[in-house]
């Protein structure tokens, strides 16, 4: 499966930006989604993930009930809405895909096996 990210850009604290992560090739419902980002000179972490076939939803602590991650099986896209962003939201978000990721290791970036390109967020203070 192909990934392209989208959706990046510039926004003003408390605001709010959707980004997507398109799939091509095999039916994308059959794959974990995750989201990560990774900012300069950090390491990357996990942010979101939605499992395969419409399953459940998990966030990193730093995002809860500020973020939504969703899919549309149909459109082959899962979205990651992102609300009250805060300049510590400032990274490169990647999307990543797996067929086979159980549940203990959604959070693991080594566990997704297909990568998109990045989509630049950047939050002014």
């Amino acid at each position: 499966v192909q990934l392209q990210a989208s959706g990046g850009g510039l926004v003003p604290t408390g605001g709010s930006l959707r980004v997507s992560c398109a799939a091509s090739g095999r039916p994308f419902s059959s794959y974990t989604v995750g989201w990560f980002r990774q900012a300069p000179g950090k390491e990357r972490e996990f942010v979101a993930a939605i499992r395969r076939n419409g399953g459940s939803t998990h966030y990193a602590d730093s995002v809860k009930g500020r973020f939504t991650i969703s899919r549309d099986n149909a459109k082959n896209t899962v979205y990651l809405q992102m609300n009250n962003l805060k300049p510590e939201d400032t990274a490169i978000y990647s999307c990543a895909a797996d067929m086979s990721i159980i549940l203990s290791s959604i959070r693991d970036t080594r566990q997704y096996a297909y990568w998109g390109q990045g989509t630049q967020v950047t939050v002014s203070s």
